[in-house]
């Protein structure tokens, strides 16, 4: 080796070290807002006190805000996806009520969403700005150091959009405001560098912090959304302190809500003039707040919902782990469910079923969305699959009858989507599938796979140890998805690299079949084979004709691993390993074929195998 190369050599090696020794580091903000909303003109003011700490190893020399409102706006980027996308989304076409092709491009001046910032200044001293669509790129007056902090400041103007998509005002079931991605909202920088993605479709990713927000708003609304209200026994509308009277200035028009929201990463409130307001008992002494439409139908609903969300949350807690917040709030405010910090904001009519069932998986969200917080835009499936996965185990769990599989639905969408020849992996950003549908199936089905078939592979008493200390290790985080995948291996002893490969990173697919069976001097001689890429271990179980059933277990290689027996009432025998390299596989049972009424591949249901017809043999 010549000594260039040996240096080379060298220094490639520190890079690598480097790289695999960086300790864990996170961004911060701390948030003051002012604001004031004029609920005639649908429009607000603010000012804005921002401090960001940088404890990152990098030197900031700029930063960047998110604008969402100005998502709404005929020519946004939000706007041309509606015309170049094969399946819109109907409630952004309004397809379901008057025909029309588009909303946003159809918006007049008053109906827009808009946000406007001036007057931004670092520590005192203006600082450049340049706006580009739902993205404020701010050159900094000076860089931000490493393991240092600097204080933000500005005012803003927004107008609320007519609404369209989650935030807006007077929607659908009339509630009158519904502030969702509505402040300059600072990006996250993490170790992959800026997420500073332009509000396009869907999804988020945002920087932890302290938000500490007064909003002035009409005397007549009642508010609900994240954090912790701080003047009840001023406010009133049902926070007070029960028997204590509250009486505003004669001649006060408005009222000030003071809400402190700590360790979140996005704050969300609504407002209507017609909210009922209930308060029940959680787990851990947990306030959990309803705030619903003060209708007689809406009413009757919700109060049979209220009780039901008490036992889902302790069913998360013990499924994920505690919520360590003492507030949640479920407010009709959305057009269908979004979780937001300490709340959601849902549809609030339609059935019992159907608000029972969105305000579950919204609450499902508050563990994986907003205390683990995966970059959602970048990986959904993290975020949208875990939350459908607890959200189906919870509902089943609750269950009078109980379903043995409460997955099923997920794999038949699945194969759907397989079949369908539109799969995307599930490394698509969020906003580039090529269809809605594709990105739906992949993110809220493929995503919930995830884990129900990685109870199949470790066992599901390894997973429920998984979910638990996941939470436990990244809660606070933004885990990636190697961190749920090592999590797993920590705690089973399986080497689970090549799940998260195929299943999340290609459109491989699971495809085994029983392709033979046959007698040979007395004994049964079963011919397995694999047609798909995606390698598995296999569960079968064979039913004789007396009755009598026996299982066998076959371990893959590649895993090193033996999954404890799924079924310990019937005899299991672990059989030797099938590599990947080897399409085919044997193995025998030590009775004549005669005896043999059934055997099958999988009975639990749990591995993906998309061609279900060959996975059974029965004697004619």
């Amino acid at each position: 080796m010549t000594k260039k190369i040996f240096l080379l050599a060298i220094s490639a090696f520190s890079l690598g070290s480097y790289a695999q020794n960086t300790p864990y580091w996170q961004q911060k903000v701390d948030y003051k807002m002012n604001v004031s909303m004029d609920v005639e003109k649908f429009q607000y003011k603010g000012d804005q006190q921002l401090v960001y700490t940088n404890n990152s190893p990098d030197t900031l020399k700029k930063v960047y805000y998110h604008l969402f409102n100005n998502a709404f706006q005929p020519g946004s980027e939000m706007d041309e996806r509606l015309h170049t996308i094969k399946d819109p989304d109907a409630r952004m076409t309004g397809k379901e009520k008057n025909g029309k092709e588009n909303r946003i491009k159809n918006l007049k001046p008053n109906e827009i969403g808009f946000l406007n910032i001036t007057n931004l200044k670092q520590d005192g001293a203006v600082a450049k700005t340049k706006v580009t669509g739902t993205v404020l790129e701010v050159f900094l007056a000076k860089p931000i150091l490493p393991h240092s902090s600097t204080t933000l400041t500005l005012d803003f103007n927004g107008q609320v959009p007519v609404q369209i998509r989650r935030s807006g005002r007077n929607n659908s079931e009339g509630v009158a405001l519904s502030m969702s991605q509505w402040y300059p909202k600072l990006a996250e920088f993490d170790f992959e560098g800026w997420h500073a993605d332009p509000y396009i479709a869907r999804e988020f990713h945002g920087v932890w912090g302290d938000f500490d927000v007064n909003i002035t708003i009409d005397k007549a609304y009642t508010i609900g959304g994240s954090g912790y209200l701080q003047n009840p026994n001023e406010i009133g509308h049902g926070y007070q302190d029960k028997g204590l009277e509250v009486t505003y200035p004669k001649k006060a028009k408005t009222l000030t809500w003071h809400f402190v929201a700590p360790m979140v990463h996005d704050f969300a409130w609504a407002a209507d003039p017609n909210y009922a307001h209930d308060i029940l008992k959680g787990p851990n002494n947990v306030d959990i707040h309803f705030l619903y439409k003060n209708e007689p139908a809406t009413v009757e609903k919700w109060k049979q919902v209220e009780p039901m969300m008490v036992k889902v949350m302790e069913g998360y807690n013990k499924k994920v782990g505690p919520y360590p917040y003492k507030q949640y709030s479920f407010i009709q405010g959305g057009d269908g469910g979004m979780e937001y910090a300490m709340c959601t904001l849902m549809l609030g009519n339609g059935t019992v079923d159907g608000i029972y069932g969105t305000a579950t998986h919204e609450l499902g969200h508050s563990w994986f969305q907003h205390i683990l917080a995966s970059n959602e835009s970048k990986h959904p499936w993290m975020d949208e699959g875990f939350t459908t996965y607890i959200q189906d185990w919870v509902i089943n769990d609750l269950a009078a009858t109980k379903e043995s599989n409460p997955f099923e639905g997920n794999y038949k969408t699945y194969y759907y989507l397989v079949n369908s020849g539109k799969e995307q992996p599930q490394t698509t950003h969020g906003d580039r599938y090529d269809e809605n549908r594709s990105y739906s199936i992949a993110s809220y089905v493929k995503g919930s796979i995830y884990l129900s078939q990685l109870g199949y592979l470790i066992g599901q008493n390894n997973l429920d140890k998984t979910l638990n200390r996941y939470f436990e290790d990244f809660k606070f985080k933004h885990p990636t998805p190697n961190d749920i995948t090592r999590t797993a291996e920590r705690v089973s002893g399986a080497e689970l690299d090549w799940y998260l490969t195929d299943w999340t990173q290609t459109v491989n697919t699971i495809d085994y079949g029983i392709k033979e069976v046959t007698e040979k001097d007395n004994n049964t001689v079963v011919a397995l084979e694999r047609i798909g890429r995606m390698p598995m271990p296999m569960d079968i179980l064979v039913e004789y004709t007396d009755g009598t059933k026996e299982s066998f277990y076959v371990p893959l290689r590649m895993m090193y691993f033996e999954k404890e027996n799924p079924t310990p009432e019937i005899k299991r025998t672990i059989l030797k390993d099938w590599p990947w390299a080897a399409s085919n596989y044997e193995f025998s049972i030590s009775k004549n074929k005669s005896s043999i009424k059934k055997i099958t591949l999988d009975p639990s249901g749990l591995m993906a195998d998309v061609k279900q017809s060959n996975n059974t043999y029965e004697s004619k």
